[in-house]
């Protein structure tokens, strides 16, 4: 049995390897059997748009996020063997990525 102890009360997971043919909907009927989904958010490619196999989402409740963990991971989905783990909190850019306060970041030079 997989355990969300690093996570304990977080109610979002996020699921990998999905096939490139499966949709929004493919995913809430699996999810759905294990409690309410609040929202699915399927990971795209910010230029092409075209869907990146991986997706999150979240269950009303972290019982219901820790069911399907345990119950899910590793279940075919249309054509190819999901992962499902429980998401990491976003990342704060970090202070060596961002410019001194009052100056804006740099452009990169141009190269001939």
């Amino acid at each position: 049995m997989i355990t969300m102890k690093n996570r304990p009360g977080t109610r979002e997971l996020y699921v990998s390897d999905i096939s490139f043919q499966a949709e929004e909907e493919d995913l809430r009927k699996l999810f759905v059997l294990f409690g309410a989904v609040t929202s699915i958010h399927m990971v795209k490619d910010p230029k092409s748009g075209r869907f990146k196999g991986s997706a999150f989402v979240r269950m009303a409740t972290p019982a219901q996020a820790r069911d399907v963990l345990n119950s899910l991971d590793g279940t075919y989905l249309v054509d190819r063997c999901i992962k499902i783990t429980a998401a990491r909190p976003k990342q704060a850019e970090s202070p060596a990525m961002q410019p001194p306060a009052g100056q804006t970041a740099c452009t990169p030079r141009r190269r001939r």
